[in-house]
């Protein structure tokens, strides 16, 4: 009985271990992470900003709009109101 009584307080002792140690290295881990996202975050920012501001585009022709296929005798479209 007293082995058993033994093995529950270091079974309790190891879990209660294990809680204090993961509430301090889990906010350091988090933290750790949080930055490393912020950098390449940023390092993406840059290298886009960088691109986008040597991209352009130069337009050398602009081509003429082809002339529309009803003749401009036929006149415009006029709304109308069906009456029963």
């Amino acid at each position: 009985m007293g082995e058993l009584l033994d093995f529950l307080v270091i079974i309790i002792a190891v879990l209660y271990l294990i809680r204090v140690v993961v509430r301090m290295l889990l906010p350091m881990l988090f933290q750790k992470v949080m930055n490393k996202a912020q950098q390449q975050q940023q390092n993406y920012q840059q290298n886009y900003t960088s691109t986008k501001k040597n991209e352009g585009v130069k337009v050398d022709y602009i081509p003429q709009t082809p002339k529309s296929k009803i003749p401009d005798s036929e006149g415009d479209f006029i709304d109308y109101e069906e009456i029963k």
